[in-house]
């Protein structure tokens, strides 16, 4: 069952790395690969001080925020050969962070990541042990577990390498993904009639 593929990622063996050393690895893999690279998403919240458009969002000026993302180049971050596909879990109603991230995916699609929405009601199933992993399945044999802390700030990865359990999961996500709707779509619909956030500073 996929649910017990998700929750075997928390305990196979990997290797931890600190964030900066699994960002350079991941990109230098990442700069030469082909075919699908799949990122799961699954929390709600995520501490991104390092981007000024999150910060923009947090202190309450969404159209900073907004205005910020349009200078941002993803062209940069996206894989030169391979095709980024990430399934984006949502909850309603929206946080303020999903509501910001919906507008950041929406450019990243329209930059060329294939970013798509899927309610969490839709893997629930999946989730009787703990809500589901943050995962980049980069190929047959390489995987990372996302690590954050208790307040969502990135702390680096577990580079997992059993193929056994990489291809189910990557299985398991594609599978959600082709149930999930696209970003931008999602974006019109359900993030750009709602008034602007305002803010999470505290």
């Amino acid at each position: 069952m996929p649910g017990t593929v998700f929750e075997q990622v928390r305990r196979v063996e990997g290797v931890t790395l600190p964030a900066e050393e699994y960002g350079a690895e991941l990109h230098e893999h990442l700069s030469r690969l082909e075919g699908v690279v799949w990122k799961l998403e699954r929390a709600q919240h995520f501490h991104e001080p390092g981007v000024p458009s999150w910060v923009a969002m947090v202190d309450g000026d969404w159209d900073r925020a907004v205005a910020l993302i349009g200078e941002m180049r993803f062209e940069d971050d996206l894989p030169p050969r391979a095709e980024l596909r990430r399934l984006r879990v949502v909850e309603t109603p929206l946080t303020p962070y999903l509501r910001w991230e919906a507008a950041l995916l929406t450019a990243r699609t329209r930059a060329g990541e294939r970013a798509r929405a899927l309610d969490a009601r839709a893997v629930r199933h999946l989730e009787d042990a703990a809500p589901l992993p943050e995962l980049v399945v980069v190929g047959p044999d390489l995987m990372y577990e996302v690590l954050y802390d208790e307040i969502g700030a990135h702390t680096g990865a577990r580079r997992i390498t059993d193929s056994r359990l990489i291809e189910p999961c990557a299985q398991a996500i594609a599978a959600q993904y082709e149930e999930a709707e696209e970003m931008t779509g999602f974006y019109d619909r359900e993030v750009a009639p709602l008034l602007p956030p305002t803010g999470t500073r505290t």
